[in-house]
């Protein structure tokens, strides 16, 4: 109850020896998405038991000598913390598109203030849950979809860059391309008017439809994350925050948007294209 997938860690069972009657050996291990951290517990009924034993069949073989494990399973006690990732270039590698001052600072201070403000929102949600305090747990929650959203964004956003980048897509993406919109230059056309539309703050997404089998445009708010609002599988995000481009573009977002595709990552877009269709 309460976990999103489980499994079992228990000792090789002896012959004659019913193993719900050594629970004590027995125990149920699993992920809470609500609660983001491992859960270790023993069985002690056989609703624990039934839940365990259907795990079980993902997890085991049968062999010579009876009930084997395929691997370990490995609980954490305690969750790791988010961390700031690594840029794939030098702040001052995408110039003169997106300035170093702009990278260093969209970088380094406001992802970084994501990371650091979703680690202390998830430690306070945790008390919360160990209270049992509902109201706060609520209270929490935009917040998590605040600061969550905002690293998952960013961190798909550096990889979408390149000083390498540019140009057209090539092999599957560029054929859905056409596909879905006709054209290269009608899909830029598009996802340009979506991005410069966005009111106050957002992204402009190019995203896939696991159900439709097709990419779609979209357009977010703030920091929420594409497939967490929409269902779409993000593939190439633009974020028209003005910390993205004010110091260099000013108020003039089209300015900006014109610039960026001077530096997609094509190469990115492409792999996380073939991966979603897996």
């Amino acid at each position: 109850r309460g976990l999103d997938y489980a499994g079992v860690v228990l000792a090789k069972p002896r012959p004659g020896h019913a193993w719900l009657r050594r629970r004590r050996r027995v125990w149920l291990w699993g992920f809470s998405r609500l609660r983001q951290t491992p859960l270790l517990r023993p069985c002690r009924s056989p609703r624990d038991a039934a839940a365990a034993a259907v795990m079980l069949r993902r997890l085991i073989y049968r062999g010579r000598h009876g009930t084997k494990l395929v691997g370990p399973l490995v609980c954490r006690a305690s969750r790791q913390k988010h961390t700031l990732p690594d840029l794939p270039y030098d702040y001052g590698a995408l110039t003169p598109h997106i300035s170093a001052e702009i990278m260093q600072l969209h970088h380094s201070k406001h992802h970084a203030a994501y990371v650091n403000n979703l680690n202390i929102t998830e430690e306070k949600y945790k008390e919360a849950l160990a209270k049992g305090d509902i109201t706060t747990q609520v209270t929490l929650q935009p917040a998590l979809k605040f600061n969550g959203g905002g690293h998952i964004n960013h961190s798909i956003f550096w990889t979408n860059l390149s000083p390498n980048g540019g140009g057209e897509p090539k092999g599957e993406l560029m054929d859905a391309i056409k596909r879905d919109f006709g054209s290269f230059a009608s899909f830029k056309e598009k996802l340009t008017a979506v991005s410069v539309g966005v009111q106050g703050s957002g992204w402009g997404w190019l995203g896939f439809n696991k159900e439709q089998g097709r990419l779609q445009i979209a357009a977010c708010s703030n920091q929420d994350p594409l497939q967490g609002t929409t269902g779409l599988v993000p593939l190439l995000g633009i974020d028209v925050w003005e910390h993205a481009y004010y110091l260099q573009y000013k108020n003039v977002r089209p300015d900006y948007l014109k610039a960026i595709w001077n530096v997609i990552n094509w190469e990115n877009v492409s792999s996380r294209y073939a991966a979603c269709k897996q």
